[in-house]
């Protein structure tokens, strides 16, 4: 078979200023290097859209570089290998690697990592298997020291994250797990299929009274995917020695003005609160766990998983885009090929 030269990648062209547009980027024909020693070229066949991609459109320095204008942009992605000059790598194995946003990836098989498609869809390793996965589960159980019987407060609920981490409290013996979501389709997911005590739609009203009447006893855990009102609304309602996972601040990453921080952040001083900040590189050691627990719950129904699945490489943008706005239930996917 002979192997492909060409194929198309999305490029970031310009630094967005708030909001991006799809004038943003650009699709772009490349071509393809075939791989040399130590090198595996992959056809990929899911690409993964994420929050933190929106940090890296920023020209600032941060615990990852920023995307470099007119070059393909990298991220999550899963395929198969179509060519490999690496020992232990046969064509036609299915590898996790993170040069997303185009058709083919040519890279070191060290930075591959193989995935079985018979052990779990090839979709789950980019969101309730992977990445999405372990930061729900280091950042609960690790970062957050959960313990049993733990009250426990999730914003972005029905991400890929929050939804994980509500489920592994109720598992793991939460007294009481609360989420905010955008949507009444959202809040009814959490409730009815995902096992959250209560869920209330931020857009209702605010924050900081929904949650009171969620959780009127208080809560000792909150999981942050979004910041803003929802971090000072968790603080006014965290009890002494609470513990909050700083994981995202969606609510803000398209600020052209840098955000104020929550008005209340002086009662962390009386109630002797954690706030840690976490990154989920630095939770690695944990994935042979999580991976066995949460397999597990799978087989067993106890974690449920949505993913919302954009078709063609054409469609990644216009995914993103709408993951930023809330559009996705779970996971966003963008499929290219089987």
């Amino acid at each position: 078979m002979s192997l492909p030269t060409t194929g198309r990648a999305w490029h970031l062209t310009a630094r967005p200023n708030g909001w991006p547009t799809p004038e943003d980027f650009a699709l772009r024909e490349e071509s393809v290097a075939a791989p040399t020693s130590g090198q595996i070229l992959v056809r990929n066949a899911v690409l993964s859209v994420d929050p933190y991609m929106r940090g890296r459109m920023n020209d600032v320095k941060s615990y990852v570089p920023p995307f470099r204008l007119d070059h393909p942009m990298e991220g999550g992605a899963v395929g198969v290998v179509v060519a490999s000059e690496a020992e232990g790598f046969a064509v036609g194995d299915h590898v996790l690697h993170f040069l997303g946003w185009r058709e083919y990836a040519t890279l070191d098989a060290a930075h591959a990592q193989k995935v079985s498609a018979d052990l779990a869809p090839l979709s789950t390793y980019l969101g309730v298997m992977g990445m999405p996965g372990l930061t729900a589960y280091a950042g609960l159980l690790d970062v957050a020291s959960f313990q049993e019987g733990d009250a426990v407060f999730v914003s972005g609920a029905a991400g890929a994250v929050g939804s994980q981490v509500g489920q592994i409290a109720r598992i793991k013996g939460a007294s009481r797990v609360i989420g905010s979501a955008g949507s009444p389709e959202k809040v009814k997911l959490l409730t009815e299929e995902y096992g959250f005590d209560a869920a209330f739609n931020y857009k209702d009203g605010p924050v900081a009274e929904q949650l009171r009447a969620a959780a009127p006893e208080g809560i000792d855990v909150y999981f942050d995917n979004v910041g803003g009102d929802h971090l000072e609304a968790a603080i006014g309602s965290l009890k002494v020695h609470g513990r909050a996972t700083l994981c995202g601040a969606i609510a803000q990453y398209n600020d052209t003005e840098a955000a104020p921080g929550p008005r209340n952040l002086a009662l962390a001083i009386g109630k002797r609160l954690r706030l840690t900040g976490m990154l989920v590189n630095d939770h690695q050691k944990l994935m042979p766990r999580f991976l066995e627990e949460t397999a597990g719950w799978i087989a067993s129904g106890e974690l449920k998983y949505h993913e919302t699945t954009s078709e063609g490489i054409e469609s990644a943008v216009d995914a993103f885009l709408g993951m930023l706005r809330g559009r996705n239930t779970g996971k966003m996917i963008v499929r290219l090929a089987d």
